[in-house]
C-alpha cells in the first residue's frame, strides 16, 4: 500500500520497479534461444548489480524475471516461472544486504562480494531444476546435475562479472545513483 509522498514505496520506488522489469524483460525475450537451457546467456542478468543502487530493483527484478520466463517463446513451464522468480528475488535481496553490510571495505569490493549471491543462488537453484525439465539432458544422474550447476554458474559469472560489474561502475560514475539516494534520504523512516 502507498502512504503518501513520504512513503519508501511512492512514485519513484514504483516507477523504477517497473521500468527494470519491463528492461528485464526486453533483454530476456528477443534472445530467448540463449536465455534459457543448459548454458544460459541472459542480458538482463546484468541488471542485478541494480540492487546495490536502489531497494526498488528488488521487486522490478523479481517481477522482470517472472514475465520473461512466462512469456518467453522457449518456455520451460511453471517450474522454471516459480523457482527462477525465487532465484532472482533470493539473489537481488542478498545482494542489497550484503552491500549494506558490508562496510570495512572498499566499495568496489563490496559490489565485488555483493555480486555472488546471483551467481551462486541461479547456479545452485536453476542449475538443479534444469536437468529435470529440458528432455535433451536424458538420464538424470548426479554428475548431470552438477554438471548443470557448473554451466549456469559459470555463464551467470561471465554476464554479472564481466558485463554487470562494468555497467555498475558506469552508472556510479553517471551518478545515476544519487536520484535514489536523494529520493531514501527524503523519505525519513516511518515512527514506530
Amino acid at each position: 500500500m502507498i502512504k503518501g509522498k513520504n512513503s519508501p514505496y511512492g512514485t519513484l520506488y514504483l516507477s523504477t520497479s517497473a521500468v527494470i522489469a519491463a528492461l528485464y524483460v526486453v533483454l530476456t525475450l528477443p534472445f530467448a534461444q540463449i536465455a534459457q537451457g543448459p548454458v544460459q546467456f541472459r542480458l538482463a542478468e546484468i541488471m542485478v548489480v541494480l540492487p546495490i543502487l536502489t531497494p526498488a530493483a528488488i521487486p522490478g527484478l523479481a517481477i522482470g524475471c517472472f514475465l520473461a520466463n512466462l512469456l518467453s517463446p522457449s518456455s520451460l513451464g511453471v517450474i522454471d516461472v516459480v523457482f527462477g522468480t525465487i532465484a532472482t528475488l533470493i539473489s537481488a535481496v542478498l545482494t542489497r544486504l550484503i552491500f549494506q553490510k558490508v562496510r570495512r571495505i572498499s566499495e568496489t569490493k563490496r559490489s565485488i562480494a555483493a555480486l555472488i549471491p546471483p551467481v551462486l543462488v541461479n547456479a545452485l537453484i536453476v542449475g538443479t531444476y534444469l536437468p529435470f525439465i529440458i528432455p535433451a539432458y536424458g538420464q538424470i544422474t548426479g554428475a548431470l546435475v552438477a554438471m548443470s550447476i557448473l554451466y549456469v554458474g559459470l555463464s551467470e559469472t561471465l554476464v554479472v562479472y564481466a558485463i554487470g560489474l562494468p555497467f555498475l561502475l558506469v552508472l556510479k560514475k553517471t551518478g545515476i545513483s544519487s536520484i535514489w539516494q536523494k529520493s531514501n534520504n527524503q523519505n525519513p523512516k516511518p515512527k514506530k
